[in-house]
């Protein structure tokens, strides 16, 4: 027996019992959401849910390694493998760590990570091939080649996969990767940041800064030709869109602290004065943009969700192991506490002016825990003036569009996000561009409803949402030293 299966039959096996139990309450139509999931959608959220709510956890190096083997390559997809090479210049590192300092509360505390170099994967759509065909044998720069000759857009992707920061890779996301590069027609590049808790924040967003000057200036042994920022689109899902949002806000930061308000801001890398515009936009699938974990929705969402509430996760700990606690000792495993609410750590701490002059963006999520948070982002830009398309589905999970993959309604979400950021680009092409427009899609029936975009989150002022993130974040604190310093579980 393969491994994998193996272990999955492993793990599966003592959750049959609940299993057969969820499908006969749902077949009754006894179970909270009989009426809008099918029983595939039942049995596999309640299987997860069960996974994540474990009061005895793994420790994470474990969890972490179980999520880095690389599968190989095969299938529809393209994939060139490449290093960002580390500047001999230091201003990257001191342009972040300015923002930073810029951004941050007196009492706000951060350790400034080194400049390392960073591998990523070029990946795109391979039409012709098989479901198991293997990748080529061939250069690395030969395979990049074959993946640009299959674009049919100039849109370039820089994609952040998500994992809570701490899980995850490239590898894992290949073929949400190759999908979305179908439905938008460009080529990503799928970043190997650095991953918590050995890392911590700026660590990733360092990383992240990094990707984006490699694609406007590439280095002497790039593969590809300096990009226009009009051809680039942010994108990742859950961390990795917080991490999007991040390096989006940073940018718009370095926009607003300019010397000049006619050019853009610019760094020296690799010898060269690189400017650094603004791209294209921002196309995000359930973006994780509160790292304090305050909204209402944490709670209010749980019944269709398999992320566990706060109420449910703050006294669950991971046992220590290797890289658990960190050393020196933090509160929580990306940031130091006191981070949790700098606007590059968690974006939903931004003003809503700290909005304005940004590119287009797209969210798609469902209705889950992490709902407020991005409606919340979402309205503030749009009544901001910028161009933000809304994409929410009904009763559907955390990132339901790759846990759910044969459901209509991830079909549909795949299709819409990766045709959003080829409209972001087509705008300079000559296109109209992406719009502002609210999308509310009904459960099962997939019928649309239109939402008022602007609206989103206007509920609530700017105060009171900064104060919920305070308030998450002492008691994240408090927590934190009265447990000896263990990490409540994400």
């Amino acid at each position: 027996m393969d491994t994998s299966i193996a272990t999955l039959a492993k793990l599966v096996a003592p959750k049959l019992p609940l299993m057969l139990k969820d499908a006969v309450f749902h077949t009754l139509g006894l179970s909270q959401n009989s009426s809008k999931w099918d029983l595939r959608t039942e049995l596999t959220v309640q299987l997860l849910r069960s996974f994540m709510n474990s009061t005895n956890p793994q420790p994470i190096g474990k969890i972490q390694r179980s999520t880095l083997r690389d599968p190989g390559v095969k299938g529809k997809l393209w994939v060139s493998k490449v290093e960002i090479p580390v500047p001999s210049e230091d201003d990257i590192r001191e342009t972040l760590f300015k923002a930073i300092d810029d951004l941050r509360e007196e009492s706000q505390t951060y350790t400034k990570p080194s400049c390392v170099p960073v591998e990523a994967e070029w990946t795109g759509y391979r039409a012709n091939a098989q479901k198991d065909s293997a990748l080529p044998s061939m250069a690395e720069e030969e395979k990049y080649k074959l993946l640009m000759s299959e674009t049919k857009s100039p849109a370039t992707v820089l994609y952040f996969h998500g994992g809570a920061y701490y899980l995850c890779d490239p590898v894992t996301h290949r073929p949400l990767v190759s999908r979305l590069a179908k439905h938008s027609g460009g080529c990503f590049l799928s970043v190997r940041y650095r991953l918590a808790p050995q890392s911590a924040f700026p660590t990733q967003l360092l990383d992240a800064l990094s990707a984006y000057l490699y694609l406007l200036q590439p280095p002497p042994g790039a593969f590809h030709e300096p990009i226009p920022a009009s051809q680039i689109v942010l994108a990742g899902d859950s961390a990795g869109g917080n991490l999007a949002f991040g390096l989006l806000q940073l940018l718009l930061h370095l926009h607003r602290t300019s010397s000049s308000s006619n050019t853009p801001p610019t760094v020296s890398y690799h010898g060269k004065s690189v400017a650094i515009p603004l791209p294209a936009g921002i196309a995000c699938n359930s973006p994780w943009l509160d790292l304090a974990r305050a909204c209402p929705s944490l709670e209010a969402n749980a019944a269709t969700d398999y992320l566990p509430p706060p109420s449910l996760s703050a006294a669950v700990h991971f046992p220590p192991d290797a890289i658990w606690p960190a050393d020196p000792p933090r509160g929580d495993l990306l940031c130091e506490v006191s981070m949790l609410t700098h606007p590059l750590a968690s974006p939903l701490a931004a003003p809503a002016s700290d909005w304005r002059d940004s590119p287009p963006m797209l969210i798609c999520c469902g209705e889950e825990l992490l709902s407020d948070e991005c409606a919340i982002v979402a309205g503030r830009a749009a009544r901001q003036g910028v161009a933000v398309r809304w994409e929410q589905w009904e009763a559907m999970p955390h990132c339901f569009a790759q846990v759910l993959e044969g459901l209509v309604a991830s079909r549909r979400c795949l299709e819409i996000w990766g045709e959003g950021m080829r409209e972001m680009v087509e705008k300079s092409e000559g296109g109209k561009g992406l719009v502002t427009k609210g999308r509310w899609w009904a459960a099962k029936t997939l019928k649309e409803s239109p939402l008022d975009v602007k609206g989103l989150g206007s509920e609530w002022s700017e105060e009171e949402v900064l104060g919920w993130m305070k308030a998450a974040r002492e008691k994240r604190r408090e927590g934190w030293e009265k447990e000896g310093k263990n990490l409540p579980k994400l």
